[in-house]
């Protein structure tokens, strides 16, 4: 639970903290953490909700003739950040986009999402639980500062210094996290060489992706510091495994898991079951948000213990939908195909739209696929109804704009200019003549 500021303490804070700027922080439609910085003593203006900037230069905004747009503050967002400046400390406020008029901006991902859970409210749930588990990788730096495709350690899943040789950054990057006020859950290396996870506790939706924000910013500085390169990149590599994101997901009504039922086999409520309906019925939709980039579907295929096929299951991992163990409290869902490229405000607000019609509509939610998906034959396959997700970033930018519980979600702006950035970005990615191409090509014809 974040805590509550007021103006005042906020300017009292800064005060205590030698704060110099003020990063005024939000996020464009592919979920790039946008910022205006101000001097501290600007700071009463901002909270007053009256610093303006430029939309038009903001990727999915406005045009140049509708270009004015002011920042509103979170409050409860406050942050000083734990590394100093040669120019002093820095701190920011996550704000939502408003018109000139008031009215919050419909292209902003962070009233997308507070819409989606206005409307989860509306049905009677008090609150929509979410807990990322974003990953990364680690690169080494080269003598001028850039990126290199050398990883920095050849570790494996749980694999501890020397042959971790990332530990002292991840470590480095929990304390940073815990200082700025994350509960950090878990840390570890995960699968592939140079790849690592840390988990931080779940929070409510809106909160949960301000705090995936938050930490990709974090994992990124913390690294530079050890003269590494942080990515969030969902297939760097080919060959190993790639990041993902699984996204754990639960609703709660007047402070009770409306997901459990101790009386059920499983521990399911009806609930949970149309949740889980409405989340695998528009799974191909959804997948454009969540895996938004032409490299997201590298990950996406079979052995590298990514989801590719559309079916749930309380026991195995290949599925898209995972139903850990836990119960009471504790009961959730894990959708495992989203990876951590994606704009987290977006791609929360899309999950749970999929989960609400399952339940407004009261889908029936198919068996549980306890086989390994990957080993089934297509005909198995197609006769436990187990359809693909989409196989590359055109497919899943058709599925979403035919799926219309998500375009209403999302709102004609974010999906017009959402689909035209992925369409641009596609159709630059299939006329590109890659060096696999060439080596395969050039001498043979």
């Amino acid at each position: 639970m974040r805590k509550q500021y007021s103006k005042d303490d906020i300017i009292k804070h800064a005060e205590e903290n030698n704060v110099r700027y003020v990063r005024l922080q939000f996020t464009d439609l592919l979920g790039i953490v946008k910022n205006v910085e101000i001097p501290v003593d600007q700071l009463p203006k901002a909270l007053a909700n009256k610093m303006m900037f430029d939309g038009s230069s903001i990727q999915g905004f406005v045009r140049i003739e509708e270009s004015d747009m002011y920042l509103v503050p979170d409050l409860a967002t406050w942050l000083v950040f734990p590394w100093d400046t040669p120019q002093g400390r820095v701190a920011r406020l996550i704000c939502d986009v408003h018109l000139p008029d008031g009215t919050p901006f419909a292209g902003d991902p962070r009233s997308v999402l507070k819409n989606v859970v206005a409307k989860a409210n509306e049905m009677g749930f008090s609150a929509f639980n979410v807990g990322p588990e974003p990953e990364f990788f680690l690169f080494k730096l080269d003598e001028k500062g850039n990126p290199t495709q050398d990883l920095n350690d050849e570790g494996g899943y749980f694999d501890w210094a020397p042959v971790d040789l990332g530990e002292n950054c991840r470590r480095d990057i929990v304390v940073t996290l815990e200082n700025m006020g994350f509960e950090v859950e878990a840390s570890h290396h995960e699968v592939a060489p140079g790849q690592h996870e840390i988990d931080f506790r779940y929070a409510d939706a809106v909160e949960a992706a301000d705090n995936i924000t938050t930490f990709r910013l974090v994992v990124k500085t913390v690294a530079r510091q050890h003269g590494l390169h942080a990515t969030f990149m969902p297939k760097p590599l080919y060959g190993i495994n790639g990041s993902g994101m699984h996204t754990h997901l639960s609703l709660f009504r007047n402070g009770e898991n409306a997901f459990y039922d101790a009386s059920d086999e499983m521990g399911l409520s009806d609930t949970a079951r149309y949740f889980l309906a409405g989340v695998l019925e528009h799974a191909q939709a959804f997948t454009a948000i969540c895996n938004p980039t032409v490299n997201s579907y590298k990950r996406l295929v079979p052995g590298y213990e990514a989801p590719c096929y559309i079916a749930w299951s309380g026991k195995n991992r290949s599925p898209l939908v995972r139903v850990p163990a836990a119960r009471g409290q504790s009961t959730r869902i894990e959708v495992r195909s989203p990876d951590p490229s994606c704009n987290p405000y977006l791609a929360i607000a899309s999950l749970l739209a999929s989960g609400l019609d399952g339940i407004e509509r009261e889908l029936e939610l198919a068996p549980p696929v306890n086989r390994n998906i990957y080993v089934m034959t297509e005909s198995e396959k197609e006769e436990a109804g187990i359809r693909s997700l989409p196989s590359n970033l055109h497919e899943a930018t058709e599925a979403l704009l035919h799926d219309q519980v998500l375009v209403n979600a999302l709102g004609h702006h974010v999906l017009l200019h959402f689909v035209e950035a992925k369409r641009i970005e596609w159709n630059m990615f299939r006329t590109q003549v890659t060096e696999w191409e060439r080596e395969q090509y050039l001498t043979l014809y």
